[in-house]
């Protein structure tokens, strides 16, 4: 593994003002699984977050409820930090935006700016309530879009026509809060000045982006970086500006430096501007551009070091739509664990990540499949079967392998880099895929050594199969600690270990007693998800549809550009479309065929339809078919098989395009508004 490494890790910060829900989720639980995975390798790796607790929203709620922002932010942070804890992530310090160290920090990187010549000053029109005696923020006012007309419009952009405009172009304007007609004010503001960055940025942000990200952000440098306005009139819950009275930072300027004073808090401060420590921001795909053009700005220029690398990931869907309170598919944390167990959407969430920005999809039906089926059903099964046996009729005494059990055995630890390898790149479904493979293997062990048959004749014999068997769960159960950590202590405490990192995955445990059997995982019951989504579904008066994109994600153009539409085959009628039985498979592996340009060779895991061997003609799509591998593909599962000269074809893979164009298979975890997923 070479010299241990020195990192701090970091997820986006909750706002104060809601509940954590299971979009949420997506990017704390693999924050968690990657920093877990490098304290098992040795690494020296601190996870440092926080609660992000300032703005209007909280100042207005607080004052709804009668008390202070402090209160409310000081119960807000208690429930999250439950909410996570009972998820099993761990942060190494989780703290508040709202602290001194913030303060400090936040004042001492304007003031550099500031020194610079970097902040300006400008004058602009705002919306002012003089019934709620304050400017109103974008999200505080709706009205008629000036673009296309549509009523009941936030004050940044329309969910209409996509068009993005100031707040006091709106026709019409209400301020949501009080429902009172606002006026047009001037009001200065202070703007923190990015084009004298312009080349700096231009350079550093495709060293420490993935490259569909720096494409995106470099197009902005196409001409001069526009200004970022960092004041917020008051009344305002936040920092004051040092020597702007009734000016205060807005949000988005002392939420990134929270990263910084968690870190601080934790006594760790040394670590960031140290040469020698990596720093890694986890991050959804909205909050782009606050993270990778204003904070390595903010930072440059207050001689502070910018993040190694931003890794940014999708959102979540369920069941291929949006979250929504009326469908109940927008589902809090607690409401979760009112009714399922935290250890299956761990798994479940890690079978899905591939270290992308492709939005994930949280299939319920497969959700229940594929925990019932893998975590339980096969690799919870190889302990469960073997322990109990082992201990019911055997003494629970370990004995020796023989050279079937450790070649079984030495292919589980010689996976371990492998596994490795696909953690530490983030491709955490590809490790799952990897390790279903080794509990594969050990069930096909188990069943072909039919010990609860052998227990009856030759105690001894059967000793030495669930031996073996029980050291493949061991290592098996090592590599999924990173995501089921409570499990794989659970598992430990069975094998009479104390604790595993990364390298215990190459001892073995023989001749030994095997410690009491502890229910591992348990199969989820379909009516335990309809009581979920009963108990999320909206009240009445509630809003029904929902997203956790941020506002930053709805400032784009609508425009779109007109491509001439290929002609269409021949219409068929909806009664052949129905006879189509359309499932989703997992690539297990995925090859060129040899002596054929165009063909693929898939093998898929069908689940309950077992594994299929399918041939595909999109070869000129995919140059480096491997990278297929763990992706969910749609076939047609009720194709006749198909004999070719290359071999039997048992389904049909679907792709939308030509092949070698901007097409690809069809996939359940496919970008929102794409329909397809090509890698």
């Amino acid at each position: 593994m070479g010299e241990n490494r020195r990192i701090v890790v970091t997820s986006a910060l909750p706002y104060a003002n809601g509940d954590i829900h299971i979009g949420h989720l997506v990017e704390y639980i693999q924050t968690d699984f990657w920093v877990r995975f490098q304290k098992m390798r040795g690494n020296e790796c601190v996870y440092v977050c926080a609660d992000d607790t300032h703005g209007t929203p909280i100042m207005i709620r607080a004052r709804k409820e009668g008390i202070t922002p402090e209160e409310l932010i000081a119960r807000s942070h208690a429930e999250h930090l439950r909410d996570f804890t009972d998820f099993q992530i761990k942060f190494d310090n989780y703290y508040t935006t709202n602290s001194p160290e913030n303060r400090e920090l936040s004042e001492r990187i304007y003031k550099a700016a500031e020194a610079k010549g970097y902040i300006t000053r400008r004058t602009t029109p705002q919306l002012y309530c003089g019934h709620c005696k304050m400017f109103l923020p974008d999200r505080f006012v709706k009205g008629v879009c000036p673009k296309c007309g549509a009523a009941d419009q936030y004050g940044d952009s329309c969910d209409k026509c996509g068009a993005t405009y100031g707040a006091e172009e709106l026709g019409s304007p209400k301020c949501t809060t009080c429902g009172g007609t606002p006026v047009v004010k001037d009001s200065e503001h202070l703007y923190y000045e990015l084009e004298p960055q312009h080349e700096y940025l231009e350079k550093w942000i495709p060293g420490h982006t993935t490259s569909d990200v720096s494409n995106k952000l470099l197009e902005w440098f196409r001409e001069p970086l526009r200004g970022w306005c960092i004041s917020r009139d008051a009344p305002y819950f936040g920092f004051e500006i040092p020597g702007c009275k009734d000016k205060y930072f807005y949000v988005w300027v002392d939420a990134p430096v929270g990263y910084i004073a968690s870190l601080k808090n934790a006594g760790r401060f040394e670590m960031w501007n140290d040469e020698n420590v990596e720093l890694y921001h986890f991050i959804g795909k909205d909050i782009i551009r606050f993270h990778c053009l204003f904070w390595p700005g903010m930072l440059n220029a207050a001689g502070f070091k910018g993040p190694t690398k931003v890794f940014v990931h999708g959102f979540l869907t369920v069941n291929g739509e949006k979250m929504s309170k009326s469908k109940g598919t927008f589902v809090s944390a607690r409401t979760y664990l009112d009714n399922l167990p935290p250890e299956a959407l761990r798994y479940y969430y890690a079978a899905k990540l591939g270290g992308t920005t492709d939005d994930m999809d949280l299939n319920l039906a497969d959700f229940v499949q594929r925990v019932n089926s893998d975590l339980v059903g096969k690799i919870t099964n190889i302990a469960s079967r073997g322990g109990q046996m082992l201990q019911k009729k055997l003494g629970g005494m370990l004995g020796t392998m023989d050279d079937e059990g450790r070649a079984l055995v030495r292919k589980c630890i010689d996976a371990g880099e492998t596994v490795a390898k696909h953690y530490e790149d983030r491709r955490f479904n590809q490790a799952v895929v990897e390790i279903c493979r080794l509990a594969d293997a050990a069930n096909e062990y188990f069943d072909r050594r039919e010990p609860w048959k052998t227990v009856k004749s030759d105690e001894e014999a059967t000793r030495t199969t669930l031996t073996a068997a029980l050291n493949a769960f061991r290592i098996i159960a090592i590599y999924l600690k990173p995501v089921l950590p409570a499990y794989a202590d659970k598992a430990m405490k069975l094998f009479g270990e104390s604790e595993w990192n990364w390298e215990s995955a190459a001892r073995t445990k023989e001749n030994c007693a095997l410690g009491e059997y502890e229910y591992l995982a348990s199969r989820i019951d379909p009516k335990q998800v309809e009581a979920m989504i009963e108990a999320a579904k909206v009240k009445p008066g509630e809003s029904g549809e929902v997203s956790h994109e941020s506002r930053a994600s709805k400032n784009k153009s609508a425009a779109k550009s007109a491509v001439e539409a290929p002609a269409l085959k021949p219409e068929i009628a909806f009664g052949d479309f129905e006879k189509l039985d359309l499932r989703v498979g997992v690539v297990e592996s995925c090859e060129t065929v040899p002596k054929s340009s165009k063909l693929l060779k898939f093998v898929l895991d069908a689940g309950p339809l077992g594994k299929r061997t399918i041939f595909s003609g999109i070869r000129g799509a995919y140059p480096e078919p491997e990278k297929l591998v763990g992706r969910e593909v749609v076939f047609v599962a009720n194709l006749a098989p198909r004999k070719m000269s290359v071999g039997v074809s048992e389904g049909m893979i679907l792709y939308a395009g030509e092949p070698g164009t901007n097409g690809g298979v069809l996939s359940p975890t496919a970008e929102a508004g794409g329909g397809t997923q090509a890698t």
